[in-house]
């Protein structure tokens, strides 16, 4: 039998897309319409439903021309979508079930509604669960954004995506290709790898394949390795051993002593249960009694009230000063003393 893999293919031409996918049209849909009602119904935060309500007639007519019914219940606060009888695309539920999951978190309607295009797909990435740590979340989540949106910016225009960061999750919108490398990049920068490394990956393969010589080669050797680096300190030992040199001696060491041991030379170990359990509760008691006097010592120490430093000063100037005063009277009067035994007793 001749092979038929190396025949002339004339209609097979470089011009024809092979991976693009027509629009599904209801001439396509032979069965007719669906046997049953599909439906799907999301719930919405409080503070989403003043913008929904204004932005629900838009996707009402951008649903009506699916065939797809929907509704807004403002006490429930849920959102649902369902085929009708001229329903024709089985896929346009599932695709307005994804409309109103962004519309949920917090996506613009104008947005949105992409989302029915062909080639248009939807991912939400839910990173909350990816660490645990409440501050370190938030900071590798703002690692995402970047210095005022820079980064997030950097990949939708690498990607072709509309990302969306909103609390525990990444919403992400464009092609299938687009979305598997802002998953992989979200992921990373979760698991501690910042985007700035999967940017200047991406900008090095866009150039590549902007290259006709260079499209089909292995581009390993032009994209960047990046070495992990530990920048942890290290931990230190907590029994710290004294490595400090000492005399040689030829004897080895003394052999230490077991608890056996210990107990023998203290004579506990011949002492009966209960008083060795007496023994043990007395030094856990006086333990307890010497913790208890150190913390009332701490606490009585704030009430204790400062020794000022001029009073002993001024109390020892103010002693020496009488005590000069004392031994001046003291002179004076002495000397009166002399002066009038004199006038008494004149010599002969």
């Amino acid at each position: 039998m001749p092979s038929t893999h190396k025949q002339e293919k004339p209609w097979d031409t470089d011009d024809i897309d092979k991976w693009n996918v027509d629009a599904f049209t209801p001439e396509d849909n032979k069965s007719g319409t669906f046997t049953e009602e599909s439906s799907f119904a999301t719930l919405f935060p409080k503070y989403r439903e003043v913008y929904l309500k204004e932005a629900w007639p838009l996707i009402t007519r951008s649903l009506s021309a699916h065939h797809i019914g929907c509704t807004l219940d403002l006490i429930e606060g849920s959102m649902s979508v369902r085929t009708t009888r001229k329903t024709y695309d089985p896929a346009a539920i599932l695709n307005a079930r994804d409309l109103i999951k962004l519309l949920s978190r917090s996506v613009p309607a104008p947005q949105a509604i992409k989302i029915l295009d062909d080639g248009v797909a939807v991912d939400i990435i839910k990173i909350r669960n990816l660490v645990n740590n409440k501050e370190r979340f938030v900071k590798r989540r703002q690692r995402i954004l970047g210095p005022n949106g820079s980064t997030l910016k950097a990949l939708e225009l690498l990607t072709n995506c509309y990302i969306l960061v909103q609390g525990n999750t990444v919403s992400a919108m464009g092609p299938f290709r687009g979305l598997k490398e802002v998953r992989r990049v979200v992921e990373d920068c979760m698991a501690n790898i910042h985007p700035i490394y999967h940017i200047k990956e991406m900008m090095i393969k866009r150039e590549l394949a902007n290259d006709p010589e260079l499209k089909h080669e292995n581009w390993d050797r032009f994209l960047p390795h990046f070495k992990k680096r530990t920048l942890s300190k290290r931990k230190k030992p907590y029994k710290v051993t004294d490595k400090t040199k000492k005399p040689y001696t030829p004897f080895p060491p003394p052999q230490e002593k077991s608890k056996v041991d210990l107990q023998i030379e203290s004579g506990e170990y011949f002492l009966r249960k209960q008083a060795k359990e007496r023994a043990v509760k007395e030094r856990r008691e006086e333990k307890q009694r010497e913790k208890q006097a150190e913390k009332k010592a701490s606490r009585t120490k704030e009430f204790v009230p400062p020794v000022e430093k001029g009073d002993g000063v001024e109390k020892k100037k103010k002693k020496r000063q009488r005590e000069k005063e004392d031994g001046q009277e003291g002179a004076e009067k002495t000397e009166r003393k002399k002066k009038k035994k004199k006038r008494e007793h004149p010599k002969a």
